[in-house]
């Protein structure tokens, strides 16, 4: 399915955006509304290498993902897996354009699975791309409402402990 793609422009500095994004301890943050259970899967969070898992509320199915790619502060690739048994591959890719004008940035989300069962490939034909975009689409409007009000977000941390101090 997909690729689907999603866009909003947000009034803050390209370099703020790519940084919060960056750092996967962030992302419930404006994911709450369609996923549950998010764990970190690493002691970082932040670049290549961070991993999280979670479950998509409505459906029941979990996910993960992996910072595979890093391009500051234009591009985050993320690839995973999902699904029953997490036999369906998932890509996300994160896009950060400057906007024409004063500041800000246009931020799109790329998202996409390739389901190679035909199981998967006859559910994501029974509604879950119009469903992931029309989450994802929130996602993004949080994500804009969460940057801009400047808000103070608390980091998901690593279960066990308190979150080691980046150096």
């Amino acid at each position: 399915m997909g690729p689907i793609s999603v866009s909003t422009h947000i009034d803050a500095p390209r370099e703020h955006v790519f940084d919060f994004l960056c750092d996967l301890a962030n992302r419930p943050t404006f994911t709450d509304h369609v996923i549950d259970d998010f764990r970190l899967e690493r002691l970082e969070s932040v670049g290549v290498g961070a991993a999280a898992r979670f479950r998509l509320r409505e459906l029941g199915v979990w996910m993960e993902t992996q910072i595979v790619e890093v391009d500051r502060p234009y591009r985050i690739s993320e690839r995973g897996r999902g699904g029953r048994a997490n036999r369906i591959p998932v890509v996300f890719v994160w896009e950060l354009r400057p906007r024409p004008g004063p500041g800000g940035c246009e931020v799109t989300l790329h998202f996409w699975t390739e389901p190679s069962h035909h199981l998967d490939r006859l559910r994501e034909r029974l509604g879950a791309e119009r469903w992931y975009r029309l989450h994802w689409t929130g996602a993004l409007a949080r994500l804009k409402q969460v940057i801009e009000s400047s808000a103070r977000v608390a980091p998901v941390g690593v279960a066990g402990g308190a979150r080691l101090p980046v150096t």
